[in-house]
């Protein structure tokens, strides 16, 4: 498989769950994404925020390593998952089309998808691990299927919409 073509894939696979994700939001308001409709803290638009912030997240860490990680607090990270009282799900669908833009005008710059980066010392990666971009890249996809699924849910709890079924 040719560079091109990889690169292709990968993006054209995250741009299908990004807008799987992005479905779960269409006709909410702000109230509405900010619901929770079961024990779980999951709200749409939090949902959404904490993908945005994790999709730069790992963007940054392709360009400067651990660093990225590292510079994120336990309570930043908990923040990621509310659509707070000053935000819009506007504004943060607005985030979400300039972080997947980057994301795409990033990938396309790499001269190939092989060069690793070693990962932050954190407890839930082993020390010494390194993840190539092309695994940053496919993390990236199951961290936004995975999220969707969970939009999905949150979505069908507040008015029955279903976004995957």
């Amino acid at each position: 498989m040719t560079l091109d073509r990889e690169r292709a894939d990968l993006l054209e696979t995250l741009a299908a769950h990004r807008g799987l994700l992005r479905r779960t939001a269409d006709g909410l308001d702000d109230e509405q994404a900010r619901q929770r409709t079961s024990a779980s803290e999951l709200t749409v638009g939090g949902v959404l925020r904490h993908v945005v912030a994790q999709e730069r997240i790992w963007t940054d860490f392709l360009q400067r390593g651990a660093a990225a990680h590292e510079e994120v607090t336990p309570e930043a990270f908990a923040a990621q998952f509310a659509l707070g009282p000053d935000d819009t799900l506007a504004g943060v669908l607005a985030d979400h089309d300039t972080v997947a833009a980057a994301t795409e005008a990033l990938v396309r710059s790499f001269d190939d998808l092989d060069t690793d980066v070693e990962l932050p010392a954190m407890p839930w990666f082993p020390p010494g691990t390194r993840w190539s971009r092309r695994r940053v890249l496919v993390h990236l996809v199951a961290e936004t299927a995975q999220h969707a699924g969970h939009a999905d849910v949150v979505r069908e709890g507040i008015d029955g919409a279903k976004t995957m079924g």
